[in-house]
């Protein structure tokens, strides 16, 4: 192959690795890829090209690597002998699709990695009740009422809605207290 084809096919190897990978588009296989860009390579030899690109690929994402970064891993691993070193070619091929794809695969992962559902809204107010309107004279007094908005992307939101007495409210704050001192520990540890 010409040198031009060669980067044509890696660029498309990449791309379509990160199709499947990152972008979650099911039409991209395995098999696809290799028909159209690799179809003189074995199964194996293309296998094994495949995985390595897709395991370098996961290497730079995963670290989220800057310019200088990425430069460093890709000469580190144009020094290793063997198939586990990538070719100038690759190294090159890699660079300049990571250059044009950073944004979009840290936004892949990003929105992968978030819980669900989320937290869309959250509104409260106070209330006070009197013993009239509950019939119950026990339980006058203030009432804190919050509202929280939920939903998964791409689909509805769902209400929730909580009502608090004063002991409840001060249970809550004492929860977020101990969270916020968790994170603290860790966070001064590292």
């Amino acid at each position: 192959m010409a040198d031009v084809e060669v980067a044509k096919s890696l660029s498309g190897l990449l791309n379509g690795i990160a199709q499947k990978v990152y972008y979650n588009n099911t039409e991209i296989t395995e098999e696809l890829l290799k028909d159209e860009l690799y179809p003189e390579l074995s199964e194996e030899e293309f296998k094994a090209l495949h995985e390595k690109m897709k395991g370098l690929l996961k290497s730079i994402a995963t670290a989220d690597m800057d310019h200088a970064q990425l430069e460093a891993f890709l000469t580190a691993q144009t020094k290793r002998q063997g198939s586990s070193g990538v070719t100038a070619e690759q190294a090159a091929a890699l660079s300049r699709f990571w250059k044009s794809q950073r944004v979009r695969v840290r936004e892949s992962l990003l929105a992968q990695s978030r819980w669900e559902p989320g937290l869309r809204g959250l509104s409260w107010r106070v209330d006070l009740q009197t013993a009239a309107s509950r019939g119950d004279a026990a339980h006058s007094g203030p009432v804190a009422l919050m509202e929280l908005e939920l939903g998964r992307a791409g689909q509805d939101s769902e209400f929730v809605c909580l009502e608090f007495d004063e002991a409840k409210v001060n249970q809550v704050l004492k929860k977020m207290a101990d969270i916020q001192e968790s994170i603290d520990r860790i966070v001064h540890r590292t």
